[in-house]
């Protein structure tokens, strides 16, 4: 069965679903003005309803069965009634072309009267109707009429109450999901304490600490790629590795501080005291080492280019603290970070060289190759030392690098009473 549809029923219906009344349940609001609407006309049956674009879904029924919520929008005598801004009075339904031929009307249970008034809001979309029947041909007053458009107008009002509060809501969602995805970028960028900090005050103090374990780690071979290797490809390459650093540093307790092109900076016992400052970023330096081992074995296998990476540690006290307004960066600052790049610079591929303060730390847990006075460019010449891997037997073979549940024993054990 064809029937009318308003001209700009696109937007119309799109209009309707907004207001995200269809399907909802009962509201005392709509309830009794349909009520009241069906008191002041003396009519038996009343009715809001909303036209979807298939049906004519009631909001609020006086005087229809309870499971009677919808209908067919072929045979709903609103039909037509939304394609226009005027009320439709039909004293008797039998004698009006839109509506004598309607099933209701030649059928059960035979309604005879009809007055609808279309919900149209401002920008011109007819949402439904707020409409009166009854079983008998009925002439309403003046009076009923304008009283029927005065309650259509408190229910336009009460629609746009609606559409205010359901774009409050949608704002203060997407305001919410705005702060959560700027909280999380946040957070990827700063360390947690730091970000909390810069929330809170607008601004980050400066801290000194006086145990940490610096972390510096450069790619063997990547300026060499750069001449080689597509740069798309070269950056994507590039962010494996450093991608798997960060998962690292995260395992053992490191916080990473920056990239510098093919360089890697993380540092431990920052932005939290951590008397395991030095145990963990050895930890994390072996994870890396032998990460970066099997992933240049497996793209020489497959005919790929492939890095190595040179590793430099030192502890020593550092200050930490954030940099720049426009595009902050959390950076830390002292010899200690001089020195472990030191450590890097005149270290070997594949290698993880430490100071000798270091070594001093953790000779009883990790194999150490001492090197001796290693001549250092613009300083004093400085003992160093390889890190090969754990100690004999605390490590679970044939990897030298995973501790064993000896080695955190005696990690426990080495760490008890320490005092700052």
């Amino acid at each position: 069965m064809t029937y009318p549809v308003p001209a700009n029923e696109t937007e119309r219906v799109t209009a309707v679903r907004a207001t995200g009344l269809l399907d909802s349940a009962p509201e005392i609001a709509y309830d009794d003005i349909g009520e009241l609407a069906a008191q002041i006309c003396q009519c038996p049956v009343a009715y809001v309803g909303f036209m979807d674009d298939d049906r004519l879904w009631l909001k609020a029924k006086y005087g229809l069965p309870p499971d009677f919520n919808q209908c067919p929008r072929e045979i709903a005598f609103c039909t037509s009634t939304v394609c226009g801004v005027e009320m439709v009075n039909a004293p008797d339904v039998t004698e009006h072309p839109w509506f004598k031929n309607l099933p209701f009307v030649v059928g059960p249970p035979h309604f005879r009267f009809y007055c609808g008034i279309p919900l149209v809001t401002a920008e011109g979309y007819a949402l439904g109707t707020l409409c009166v029947m009854d079983f008998q041909v009925r002439h309403l007053t003046p009076e009923q009429l304008e009283s029927l458009r005065r309650l259509s107008r408190q229910l336009l009002g009460q629609l746009e109450l609606r559409r205010r509060l359901v774009e409050l809501d949608q704002a203060q969602r997407e305001a919410a999901a705005e702060r959560e995805r700027s909280e999380s970028l946040l957070a990827n960028v700063l360390p947690r304490p730091v970000a909390d900090e810069l929330k809170g005050t607008g601004k980050v103090a400066p801290r000194y600490f006086s145990a940490t374990t610096i972390l510096f780690a450069d790619m063997k071979e990547f300026t060499r790629l750069t001449e080689l290797v597509e740069p798309a490809a070269l950056i994507n390459l590039l962010d494996q590795y450093f991608t798997t650093f960060d998962d690292i540093c995260v395992r053992h307790q490191l916080e990473r501080i920056k990239t510098m092109g093919d360089a890697y900076l993380a540092i431990a016992g920052v932005p939290h005291a951590n008397p395991a400052h030095a145990i963990d970023a050895c930890l994390a330096a072996l994870e890396i080492q032998a990460t970066v081992a099997r992933m240049k074995a497996q793209r020489e296998r497959a005919r790929l280019p492939a890095l190595e990476v040179r590793i430099g540690l030192h502890s020593g006290p550092a200050i930490a603290g954030l940099v720049g307004k426009r595009r902050f960066s959390y950076d830390v600052w002292g010899d200690a970070v001089n020195i472990a790049a030191s450590m890097e610079a005149n270290g070997a591929p594949g290698r993880i060289n430490i100071s000798d303060t270091l070594a001093g730390q953790v000779s009883k847990l990790f194999e150490l190759e001492p090197r001796g006075s290693v001549e250092v460019k613009n300083k004093e010449a400085m003992r160093m030392h390889f890190l090969n891997g754990l100690s004999a037997g605390l490590a679970r073979e044939p990897e030298r690098w995973q501790p064993n549940e000896r080695f955190t024993a005696e990690r426990n054990r080495l760490l008890t009473g320490y005092a700052g």
